[in-house]
């Protein structure tokens, strides 16, 4: 069984986020999800810095959304990001936004990342700094 990695971060719902209806516009669900992968990255040492500082670039290729409940101005929300294993060259991670006061769930989703060299070179296996950062975590021997 593998490890579980995770991450919770705050946020409070400002006006410029939301729509006419003072609901959180739908496409900024997705810069939540990158809020919650800066979070979780500061705090397990795999954010956008340590690719940058290994030579590495990490761009999103794949993201899905599913709206459950809306969320609207004034309101916080807690961004839930969690790390999935996957034996591919590729970072994995699923999101929940939850209501901070009753817990419901209004937002869950996922995303895949790709590395690639600053070239834009693709890596088909895992780069050292990835293995590294696997082995250190227990998701590898």
């Amino acid at each position: 069984m593998n490890p579980v990695l995770k991450d919770e971060r705050k946020l409070r719902i400002r006006f410029s986020e939301t729509d006419p209806m003072g609901i959180v516009w739908h496409g900024n669900y997705i810069r939540y999800f990158e809020d919650g992968r800066e979070s979780f990255g500061a705090r397990y040492a795999i954010g956008y810095l340590d690719f940058y500082e290994n030579g590495l670039l990490a761009p999103i290729v794949k993201v899905s959304s599913n709206y459950k409940k809306p969320v609207r101005y004034g309101e916080e929300v807690i961004v839930e990001t969690s790390y999935v294993f996957t034996e591919s060259a590729k970072l994995v991670f699923d999101y929940r936004i939850l209501s901070a006061t009753t817990g419901e769930v209004a937002t869950t989703g996922q995303s895949t990342q790709v590395f690639t060299d600053s070239s834009g070179k693709l890596f088909i296996v895992r780069p050292p700094f990835y293995e590294n950062w696997l082995r250190t975590h227990g998701f590898i021997g």
